[in-house]
């Protein structure tokens, strides 16, 4: 069973002489923004739901379909920087940070003609203001060694929220 920690992978011997990877411990996994077509790795911070097991959330061992939270950062921060606007609460705020980045006309052009098709869930720009993202992990941390998932957006974030809230 793998758990949330420091990295502890271990081989182990399969069929044939190949070799599995169990993931004893985890701290960190690819996670896909599917939407965005947008892939980094994040920190896991913890496990929030499992449909097959509250015992599995209550000992927060990471398997797959496991609802986590990941941390939010590097999507946020790749997310302002594709599109050039701030995300999060603060983001009605103007910010008045001395240190403007200058950019050639082209780069400027470039950013605005993306911001034009540009649409997030205010779901998603709530939990990009609180740093943490609800994530589904698709991979099988004990027999590959990885956690890796996809961050939960549209009606199967909705679906898992109203999930949570009910327990």
């Amino acid at each position: 069973m793998t758990k949330i920690g420091e990295k502890n992978t271990q081989p182990v011997r399969g069929r044939g002489g190949n070799l599995k990877f169990r993931a004893l411990r985890l701290d960190a996994g690819n996670f896909a923004w599917s939407t965005e077509s947008c892939t980094r790795k994040v920190r896991v911070l913890d496990v929030t739901y499992n449909a097959s097991n509250n015992e599995l959330v209550r000992t927060k061992t990471l398997v797959k379909g496991a609802i986590v939270l990941v941390d939010a950062h590097p999507f946020k921060e790749w997310y302002e920087s594709h599109y050039g606007v701030k995300v999060g609460p603060k983001s009605k705020q103007v910010a008045s940070t001395g240190e403007e980045v200058k950019k050639s006309d082209h780069a400027k052009r470039k950013i605005s003609a993306r911001a034009k098709g540009r649409s997030l869930e205010q779901t998603l720009d709530q939990q990009m203001g609180s740093g943490r993202l609800l994530a589904k992990i698709t991979s099988r941390p004990g027999q590959c060694g990885r956690a890796d998932g996809i961050i939960l957006e549209g009606p199967e974030l909705a679906f898992y929220q109203k999930m949570m809230a009910r327990k």
